[in-house]
């Protein structure tokens, strides 16, 4: 009998446009010979999944269900593809945990802590051959911000919203009177901002996730951006960023950045696909970690999907090795 899935889209962050492209992608590649897939849409007050004459069911909150022709559906598993808050912070996977219901991507608490970009600096670390850069964590827009930022960090430097994805608010600041306006842009998007000194290098993200107990590195894709950094525009507008998948590493960083990656898996003990984007330094050769991603895009060209195709496999055994991981017990 084919398991029911629930791929659960939309969101309530400006990053819910990326979650229905991603969500269209996952549906067309998702096996109809094992799964019967239900697309349900989460948004603030309006949880619903649409039925064959377009109409919104709405989804029951006391057991995550839908009713269709007097039938209540429940569901095998969940496929998460929702950016942003509550699928990427971890509220509705403590949601799925109450209801004992298994789902695709990272733990309430993994999510939760990722989503924090200062956090997740401090507890990766100290990994062995991964550095992070030198940055401060801002909790509140004070006016001596700028005052703090510059004692402390050299020029040029990063800009972000500390809780957030897709680069929405982020900001590069070469020089001290581009500060305030980038703070404030910052700030606009979450409550805490994280400044970090900018690494001179090349930027690369690579996908992971388990099969069978093992953590399975993909091949990592190098990104060239004709902007100053890989923010929204560039993610997101054809033309603006070009990506070589696998990008372009000797055999020895390759080996290097597949045991980093591994084991920031392993300490944030993640689940399901992830993605982490670092950079290599110019002059060193030292790798940088930027961000580690717990829903990463899922569209034709997102990063993941080049990635699995390189490695050789396609999208629909991709999907079903991660939606049979949630009920194998080596999640």
């Amino acid at each position: 009998m084919k398991k029911k899935i629930a791929l659960v889209t939309g969101g309530f962050s400006g990053e819910s446009v990326v979650s229905l492209k991603s969500a269209a992608i996952v549906e067309q590649h998702l096996d109809p010979t094992k799964f019967e897939v239900f697309k349900l849409y989460i948004y603030p007050g309006d949880w619903y999944f649409v039925d064959k004459y377009g109409e919104k069911v709405p989804i029951n909150l006391n057991d995550f269900s839908i009713t269709l022709d007097d039938k209540t559906i429940k569901f095998d598993g969940i496929f998460n593809i929702i950016h942003g808050s509550p699928g990427e912070d971890g509220k509705l996977a403590g949601y799925w945990d109450m209801l004992g219901i298994p789902y695709t991507t990272c733990n309430a608490l993994t999510s939760a802590v990722t989503m924090n970009k200062g956090y997740t600096k401090a507890i990766i670390q100290d990994i062995e051959n991964l550095h992070v850069a030198k940055s401060l964590q801002l909790f509140r827009a004070d006016e001596d911000n700028a005052e703090k930022v510059k004692r402390v960090l050299n020029f040029p430097l990063f800009v972000k919203p500390n809780n957030g994805g897709s680069s929405i608010g982020m900001s590069k600041v070469n020089s001290e009177n581009e500060l305030d306006t980038a703070l404030e842009k910052a700030f606009r998007e979450d409550s805490q901002v994280l400044v970090e000194e900018f690494v001179s290098g090349r930027e690369f993200s690579v996908g992971m996730y388990k099969v069978g107990g093992e953590v399975r590195v993909l091949p990592a894709t190098e990104i060239i951006s004709s902007k100053e950094f890989f923010d929204f525009e560039a993610k997101y507008t054809p033309g603006v960023s070009e990506e070589i998948t696998p990008g372009r590493m000797d055999e020895r960083e390759v080996a290097r950045v597949n045991g980093i990656a591994s084991e920031v898996y392993r300490k944030l003990n993640c689940r399901g696909a992830v993605r982490m984007d670092y950079f290599l330094e110019k002059n060193t050769g030292d790798f940088y970690f930027i961000e580690l991603n717990t829903v990463p895009g899922q569209t034709e060209t997102s990063l993941i999907s080049q990635q699995v195709r390189a490695f050789g496999m396609d999208l629909r055994d991709f999907y079903t090795e991660l939606i049979e991981s949630m009920w194998s017990g080596n999640y």
